[in-house]
């Protein structure tokens, strides 16, 4: 395990993280199973339902860009436990709630919780732990969150069946509660060297152009891509962008500093762990998809056999934890080209064992590209501004998942003629991975010519002492 000397409350915030990823992995793999059910309960349509999961969505990816610069700002520690409260409490209002309404309104909340948990807890690690295992400690932190993924349908399912769909919910609160009481014994930490005051314009601005993004994403398959609502929400980004632009290009205490974007390290691995976590998201929609309707295996064994990618997946944490800082751009670029290649792989694969080989391979690589994608990016940055830059990529690979789940959705509508294990999206999403691979490349050939460098972050020379 890691060795922190003079840190004893490194580990309850290693602990703390871990059981906070896991609780937000956990509701998510967990309720697909549970939707059909809520669908019955609460007597709603599926159009209805879908507000159930858009709204977490909605909430959660709008309210990182401000979370993690908030978490710099007033202590990682203190959001963390502010997080895993809302997360908590709006998951005890789910399992209560009596109509959809009520329901919806409480993942809103959920989400709010969620959008708090990941970024402070990110930067919580990195703070508290030495600059030779942070890595290794996020990587872990993951690893374990991610167990979720391949235990979550399974608990999902039993709950559901055995207990009730609220059960689902229900599990959250224990959890959070011990993972809060965890967070209180770890080190505060914060950003001491700017003055302290809140970037409010730039803050309303960047959390109107992220809503307005979501909102474009998210409704476009059901308003339409042409639809006024969808044109005009489309509109709103480009205002609000541009009026974030300006805003954080003039103020002393910008809520994400420009110089963040000169950092070549960063943009690249969050720009790659973007098309990662949208591949990502088709892999999980799709695969289980195809198990049942391609390979004719009942919702059981489809569930078994997901295990073995799912596992793959989840144990990319603590692997990508020992990346170093300088390796970590060339590493994403072999998983995501690996990846891409063993998606378009198996589409075109129809034994059962060959197909499971591939799924898993694949869960492996794209495991690898998504937690690198957190890892690595708190490896290239300073850690007093971990907060501010775990926000960014979280809003961003967040975003990217709504993209992932349109390209996913006419596979997992059973009512399309798409459906039934289409293997477009999955040719789709390896075809992303490999384009992502070959920029990846490109980008670093570019950094191999002298006079195409430019001025980039400062990045302390201590990140890349992390343990190989």
């Amino acid at each position: 395990m890691l060795e922190v000397e003079g840190r004893s409350g490194a580990r309850w915030a290693l602990v703390s993280v871990a059981l906070g990823v896991f609780c937000i992995q956990l509701d998510s793999f967990a309720l697909n199973l549970a939707l059909p059910h809520i669908k019955d309960e609460l007597d709603v349509s599926t159009g209805q339902l879908q507000w159930a999961v858009s709204a977490y969505l909605l909430s959660c990816g709008t309210l990182m860009l401000g979370a993690g610069r908030m978490s710099d700002l007033f202590g990682r520690r203190r959001l963390l436990i502010a997080g895993l409260a809302l997360f908590g409490l709006a998951s005890l209002w789910c399992a209560l709630a009596p109509s959809l309404p009520v329901l919806v309104a409480a993942r809103v909340v959920q989400g709010a919780g969620g959008a708090l948990i990941m970024p402070a807890g990110l930067a919580l690690l990195t703070n508290v732990f030495p600059p030779a295992v942070r890595g290794r400690a996020t990587g872990w932190a993951l690893g374990i969150g991610g167990l979720a993924t391949a235990c979550g349908p399974f608990v999902g399912g039993a709950l559901t069946q055995m207990v009730s769909w609220r059960a689902v919910f229900w599990l959250n609160v224990p959890l959070g509660v011990v993972a809060a009481i965890c967070a209180r014994r770890a080190q505060e930490s914060r950003d001491t060297t700017v003055s302290g005051r809140v970037d409010w314009p730039g803050l309303a601005t960047g959390t109107t152009t992220i809503a307005a993004l979501a909102l474009f994403i998210d409704r476009g398959p059901v308003w339409g891509w042409t639809s006024p609502a969808d044109l005009g929400a489309l509109c709103l980004v480009a205002l609000a962008l541009a009026a974030f632009v300006r805003i954080e290009l003039r103020t002393a205490d910008p809520l994400i500093a420009p110089a963040l974007f000169r950092n070549g390290a960063f943009v690249a691995l969050t720009a790659a762990g973007a098309v990662a976590n949208a591949a990502t998201v088709v892999f999980l929609f799709v695969v289980p998809l195809s198990l049942q309707e391609g390979q004719q295996l009942t919702p059981l064994m489809a569930g078994v056999a997901f295990v073995a990618p799912a596992a793959a997946m989840a144990a990319a944490g603590p692997f990508a934890g020992r990346v170093t800082s300088v390796r970590a751009v060339p590493v994403m670029a072999t998983s995501l080209g690996a990846g891409g290649v063993v998606l378009l792989g198996g589409t075109f694969v129809s034994a059962l064992p060959l197909y499971l080989a591939a799924v898993t391979a694949s869960g492996a690589a794209l495991g690898v590209g998504n937690a690198l994608t957190l890892t690595a990016t708190q490896g290239v940055i300073r850690p007093e501004r971990a907060g501010e830059a775990s926000g960014l990529t979280k809003t961003v690979i967040t975003v990217a998942a709504g993209l992932g789940v349109v390209a996913a959705g006419p596979a997992a509508d059973p009512g399309s003629t798409a459906a039934t294990g289409d293997i477009l999206p999955l040719a789709a999403a390896g075809a992303g991975c490999l384009a992502a691979c070959l920029l990846l490349a490109l980008w670093m050939w570019i950094r191999r010519c002298p006079s195409a460098r430019r001025p980039q972050e400062e990045v302390p020379s201590a990140t890349d002492s992390v343990v190989r």
